[in-house]
């Protein structure tokens, strides 16, 4: 396919006037638009964190122009690009915008205008030759300014990851559609709401949690002058009664997970009408001083029961703010309950088999929230899976039965052995050969790291020379930071444990299966070497509560946390095995690498 043209002029009504006769095709033929507000020399060095852009598509676009002279958020562009094509369509321009506004809010050197409800992933005639097309353009904006970074740069940053400008899957857009008109309703009528999104790793639950959050916004500060294409997805939603019903909503999002917090912080900050202070702890909400209409819960699974917090502070924090809301220091109310009591309308996004500590919700408490909102028709499975590129194989699934995870696991059978032709799965017999693997594949295709089970101290956490994993005498740190981990420089020398990546994708995971996890080829059962972890609070006797943990218990804990290492990689998982029986009977599940 020929080159697409782009055309560049300032965003001025007499620019407009001067250009628009010089071809029928900026009257009557769809193009795609890119309007900014840089300097004249878009490639001159400058701060652009403040830079707007927005990105759009039309048939008639020098009079989709004149309307944005009128547009108050957008008064203050000054250069459009326009994308001429003669083999464009509407449904490639579609396509082309939506792959446009996802890669400008990936990159981060811009501020993007634009509402999500019309970033698209639909299929039409010739699509892979499009957008094989669609990459030269991004080429030539990158030549021009508009992009500072390659696309796999963007494609492999946390801005991109976890931007509320994502196309849906299916099932997530039906939850996304039916959670918001059920909300819609009952904030008319004036009623509360409990509703629960469930999925494995993978299926996008922070996704969906993200986009629900920017289109609501979006429908709140709609302009009721404005175009709407009534072809978008969730265009329906934006109607003056809507508006009127979400207009001065004090919505927040509750992330427990202080990585995965300061991360969507950081994308907040860049997405006009999010604010990172909506972006909270359990006990941001129990301390705060206002109800909340909305409160978002992601990663629910890992709000706190009652029991020994991280410090003093937090262990008085948690008894005022229960005291607070229900009268008396009632030891049996949770972070849960906080969020219960502090606002009318909640969203649960969970996966209980993702609970990795003691301290987190218990299970049951768990599948009662799952069954009390299936009961109610408020429980929205995701089942798409958009991590894990193993085809039509289960992948998360499978690595949940060899582990025997809890729904996944019948002692009496053991589970047959499945190949990953789309998905490069393997073991290696030496975990410096899984080290070289993954730096390999760094420079092939980045964001590739090393994880592990916490079943070694922390040493270089008050000594930055001593070293803390020590496997067949390779020596490894454990992660120098807690706080967006992956990105940091030191990542690809370091290993990441649980309470760095959970939530988060890796392009491939090298995964350390330490000497805490066993196998008993006599009874073969797995088991928990608990000598053999060193997480206090993920083994933590609950004295609180009067809640001592077995053996079983913590088995549960730690199979969960190997789960979810296994389950990052989204292009493949490397493994490699402490204890040699438990290495045996996972060679006749894995592909097994020997280079001896």
């Amino acid at each position: 396919m020929t080159p697409s043209k782009i055309e560049r002029l300032d965003f001025t009504p007499e620019a407009v006037i001067r250009w628009a006769p010089s071809h029928t095709r900026n009257t009557n033929w769809p193009v795609v638009y890119v309007l900014d507000d840089a300097t004249t020399d878009n490639r001159a060095p400058r701060n652009r964190l403040l830079n707007d852009v927005y990105v759009g598509e039309s048939r008639n676009a020098a009079g989709r122009m004149r309307q944005h002279f009128d547009s108050p958020d957008k008064a203050h562009l000054k250069t459009i690009r326009v994308i001429v094509d003669e083999r464009f369509n509407k449904s490639a321009c579609l396509d082309l915008e939506s792959f446009l506004i996802r890669l400008l809010a990936g990159d981060g050197a811009y501020r993007v205008l634009n509402r999500n409800d019309g970033i698209t992933e639909g299929d039409y005639y010739d699509r892979d030759l499009y957008r094989e097309s669609f990459r030269d353009v991004f080429e030539q904006l990158r030549r021009d300014g508009v992009f500072t970074r390659s696309i796999p740069e963007i494609e492999n940053s946390d801005l991109f990851k976890l931007s509320p400008f994502k196309a849906l899957t299916q099932d997530q857009a039906a939850a996304v559609e039916d959670i918001l008109n059920g909300l819609l309703t009952d904030l008319g009528a004036g009623s509360s709401s409990t509703l629960v999104i469930q999925g494995d790793p993978g299926t996008g639950k922070t996704v969906v949690a993200l986009y629900m959050l920017k289109l609501l916004v979006d429908i709140a500060n709609t302009v009721e002058a404005e175009d709407f294409d009534s072809d978008t997805m969730f265009s329906e939603l934006f109607v003056p009664e809507h508006r009127a019903l979400l207009t001065d909503l004090r919505i927040g999002l509750v992330i427990p997970q202080q990585s995965l917090r300061e991360s969507i912080k950081k994308v907040f900050r860049k997405t006009p009408g999010l604010d990172p202070a909506m972006v909270m702890t359990a006990f941001d909400v129990g301390n705060a001083d206002e109800e909340f209409d909305l409160l978002i819960v992601d990663e629910a699974h890992r709000l706190n029961q009652r029991a020994n917090q991280p410090s003093g502070v937090q262990n008085k924090n948690f008894a005022d703010i229960t005291k607070k809301l229900f009268d008396v220091d009632d030891t049996s109310k949770t972070q849960l309950d906080w969020i219960r009591a502090r606002s009318k309308h909640q969203i649960y996004l969970l996966d209980a088999e993702q609970s990795v500590r003691p301290a987190d919700l218990p299970f049951q408490l768990l599948l009662d929230l799952v069954t009390n909102a299936k009961a109610r028709h408020r429980h929205y499975p995701l089942i798409t899976q958009m991590r894990v590129q193993a085809g039509e194989a289960d992948y998360v699934a499978y690595i949940r039965r060899i582990l025997g995870s809890a729904s996944h696991f019948d002692d009496t059978t053991q589970p047959e052995p499945e190949l990953f032709a789309e998905y490069d799965f393997r073991m290696f017999e030496s975990v410096a050969d899984m080290r070289d693997e993954i730096l390999l594949k760094e420079k092939e295709a980045g964001l590739s790291r090393l994880v592990a089970g916490f079943a070694w101290p922390w040493a270089s956490k008050n000594d930055k020379a001593a070293f803390d994993i020590n496997v067949d005498g390779e020596k490894f740190r454990w992660n120098s930071t807690q706080t967006d981990w992956i990105a940091s420089p030191k990542s690809l020398n370091e290993v990441g444990s649980i309470h760095t990546v959970q939530g988060y994708d890796l392009n491939y995971a090298g995964v350390i299966i330490g000497p805490d996890l066993r196998y008993d080829p006599i009874t073969r059962r797995l088991f928990v070497d608990r000598a053999s972890y060193f997480d206090k609070k993920g083994k933590e006797n609950n004295a609180v509560l009067g809640k001592v943990y077995s053996d079983d218990d913590l088995l549960r804990f730690v199979r969960n946390i190997y789960a979810v290492l296994l389950t990052r990689g989204i292009r493949g998982t490397y493994v490699y095995v402490c204890d040699p029986a438990l290495r045996e009977y996972l060679r006749t599940f894995i592909t097994t690498v020997d280079r001896h």
